[in-house]
């Protein structure tokens, strides 16, 4: 859990940006996060010496609860070899500066909101993004710890009907959703989410964006399990998915392939605004059997099924 985020800042001289850096801090701190400036000396600009630095010379171990901030490509290096979630600060005053492995770089430090220093560190840690929800319902970014869960959900065969299945071995399955969290995710900023109930916390299934081969646009995908079928989960989150497709990640056109004989799930998507825009032979088996070492193993044959095309234009 986030308890601190600390600016670690090189350059002192330029006043307005100092400023700006101190109505950030005092603004964290009225969300409920503690949060300080730092003007590191330059004695301490080691790996080994600068965390202790910053730690007041203890806890240097403990820098899972804290986001570093730095308008410094070398102050990074050091924090982010140490361990730090770190994140760069890039304005007019320090264009040069490259930030070389942080997972972001934030400019009008001024602007950023709690969300955004949030966010970041949950990437660092490995935690699951809330991307929205609900009367009912949590949608967040998928764990490992969801695929088994996963595995409960598609065991009724009526789950696997329309579309295609997990991988035979869980740990496959994991391994993939190990990759999918870093490089979708984490490069994309969107991808499949998990659903969960927030009464009870109970998981009831998958739906959000992806990008198929041979297609130009975003595809809309969804599954809820069987026994939460039939309560108006599917549009409720759909519905809520695609606000959030048009109004936050700006997408102008969504589709959604749904095999022919699937009308319940074609009637889902007229219901959301949906238009039928002809058929598409669409490849069913690209999950493959196996995945190792961040591949797909392909199944030893190709199939192919009839699917409606649909599509929504904002």
């Amino acid at each position: 859990m986030l308890k601190e985020i600390i600016f670690c800042i090189k350059n002192k001289e330029d006043e307005a940006f100092v400023a700006n850096v101190f109505d950030t801090s005092s603004y964290i701190k009225t969300e409920g996060i503690e949060s300080r400036v730092i003007f590191p000396e330059e004695t301490v600009y080691s790996k080994d010496r600068l965390l202790t630095s910053l730690l007041d010379g203890a806890f240097e171990d403990n820098t899972g609860d804290k986001l570093f901030l730095t308008d410094s490509s070398e102050l990074a290096g050091y924090l982010l070899s140490s361990g730090g979630y770190v994140v760069g600060i890039s304005y007019e005053g320090n264009a040069e500066e490259r930030f070389e492995g942080l997972k972001y770089v934030f400019t009008e430090i001024e602007e950023v909101g709690m969300d955004s220093f949030i966010k970041a560190y949950q990437r660092y840690a490995h935690l699951p993004w809330d991307i929205l929800t609900t009367d009912r319902c949590l949608i967040r970014e998928t764990t490992v710890e969801d695929v088994d869960v996963f595995y409960e959900l598609y065991a009724d065969p009526e789950m696997t009907r329309y579309m295609e299945g997990l991988f035979a071995d869980p740990e496959d399955e994991k391994k993939y959703q190990r990759d999918y969290i870093e490089k979708v995710y984490g490069l994309m900023g969107f991808g499949t989410w998990t659903i969960v109930l927030k009464e009870t916390g109970e998981i009831i299934g998958r739906a959000g964006y992806s990008v198929r081969n041979g297609f130009d646009d975003i595809e809309l995908g969804f599954l809820i399990g069987t026994a939460y079928q039939r309560k108006g989960y599917a549009y409720e989150v759909c519905k809520a998915i695609l606000d959030y497709g048009r109004d936050i990640l700006q997408f102008e056109r969504v589709l959604a392939f749904v095999k022919a004989e699937n009308t319940v799930s074609i009637h889902l998507c007229q219901k959301l605004g949906m238009s039928k825009e002809g058929e598409a032979d669409i490849e069913e088996n690209i999950y493959g059997d196996e995945y190792h070492d961040g591949t797909r193993i392909p199944a030893q044959e190709m199939h192919f099924g009839k699917y409606v095309k649909m599509a929504i234009e904002f």
